[in-house]
């Protein structure tokens, strides 16, 4: 709190120098005019002499008359006359400081109004405003950041959902088809009708994956995260997840192991924390070698929970490191679902661990990829 109070006090030490020197040039300036205009007054009215020889001559004055109107209404009075043209000076001078003062509003609001109107031009003030000058261009670029990254989200979404119209109308036709011949021969041989209704099933669990990646679509955009924490066993759950995959595993001889000390609990909402942990393992399974080993850790460290996935497979480019748990990213960018989903996955495990309070991040090399997960324990 103290060092963001200096900052602070940094940051307006230029604006305070250049008000507070404008000030005091002001009031040295207002101190002597005030004096010479005093001097420049009561030294014209001691002129009598002219005064009275003005009126005379103008108004066509006897002297005697001409006299009594400079006493009385001049001579009598001059205290108070230059009272008023004091006055009227300060006045002046008034509204000239508010002029020069209310310019850094001017100058702040104009720029403003660039963020509004999102000008491409770059925001510019007086020197004295540089740390404001600075702020609002950080605002103009993150907003600039902040636009384009829901643009591209907007453009995934869209490409997503012509691919994903794409493959539901392939199954739905392998099972019109099929369903079609089936209906055409009843007495076909039961091999051959075994063998087609297994095909059919098979598309249409396709299809019924398809249409779930769809709600998920809707369900990501609508949903608020609300956490109901417990104690996990974390070995137990982790444990129960890779049973769970054994059959994705089975088929290209792909292993998991799981190093975590028996009796380590993790204090968190169980379900949604073995939404994000299946999530992480699906991925490493689709993206690994055949005949490879995913390896699942877990350690606390300090009070976090850190907890990790590694798998030997071909490296995440560097340039999708940073975009890869944005929502409807997905490595694979082919049309072919088979292997990838919404690119929901991992954009729904970084909410989640958001919502814990902690993090989620990914390092990749030639050699193997590994996400962590953070969860304070606090």
């Amino acid at each position: 709190m103290k060092s963001e109070r200096d900052k602070r006090r940094n940051d307006y030490a230029k604006l305070k120098r250049k008000v507070f020197s404008q000030m005091f040039l002001l009031i040295f300036v207002t101190a002597a005019t005030v004096i010479l205009l005093r001097f420049v007054i009561q030294k014209c009215f001691n002129v009598g002499d002219s005064i009275v020889r003005f009126l005379t001559n103008t108004f066509y004055l006897r002297d005697w008359e001409a006299q009594t109107i400079y006493r009385y209404a001049f001579l009598n009075n001059i205290d108070f006359i230059t009272l008023i043209v004091i006055l009227l000076f300060l006045v002046l001078l008034l509204k000239f400081t508010i002029s020069w003062f209310t310019k850094y509003f001017d100058e702040i609001s104009a720029e403003i109004d660039k963020l509004a109107e999102e000008s491409d031009n770059e925001i510019t003030l007086s020197p004295e405003l540089d740390f404001m000058e600075n702020k609002l261009n950080q605002i103009k670029n993150n907003l600039a950041k902040q636009k384009k990254a829901a643009l591209d989200a907007e453009q995934r979404k869209n490409d997503l959902v012509v691919y994903l119209a794409h493959d539901i109308k392939t199954p739905l036709t392998s099972v019109i088809g099929y369903l079609s011949l089936l209906d055409e021969a009843p007495d076909m041989p039961p091999e051959q009708k075994a063998k087609y209704v297994g095909i059919t099933l098979e598309k249409a669990y396709r299809l019924e994956q398809l249409i779930d990646e769809f709600f998920e679509i809707t369900r990501f955009n609508l949903q608020t995260v609300v956490l109901n924490k417990e104690k996990i066993n974390l070995h137990f759950m982790l444990q129960q997840m890779a049973d769970e995959f054994y059959p994705m595993l089975t088929p290209q001889e792909k292993q998991v192991s799981i190093d975590v000390p028996d009796g380590l609990t993790l204090w968190g909402d169980a379900d949604k924390l073995a939404r994000v942990f299946n999530n992480i393992l699906k991925n490493a399974i689709a993206y690994s070698y055949e005949n490879s080993v995913i390896d699942i850790s877990a350690q606390q460290q300090d009070q976090n929970m850190m907890i990790t996935f590694t798998n030997q497979g071909n490296p995440i480019p560097r340039e999708k490191l940073e975009t890869i748990f944005e929502k409807f990213f997905r490595l694979d960018t082919s049309r072919s679902t088979n292997t990838g989903g919404a690119g929901l996955g991992l954009a729904i495990a970084k909410e989640i661990v958001n919502a814990h309070g902690g993090d989620i991040f990914v390092q990749s090399n030639t050699e193997k990829t590994t996400f962590t997960v953070m969860i304070p324990q606090r």
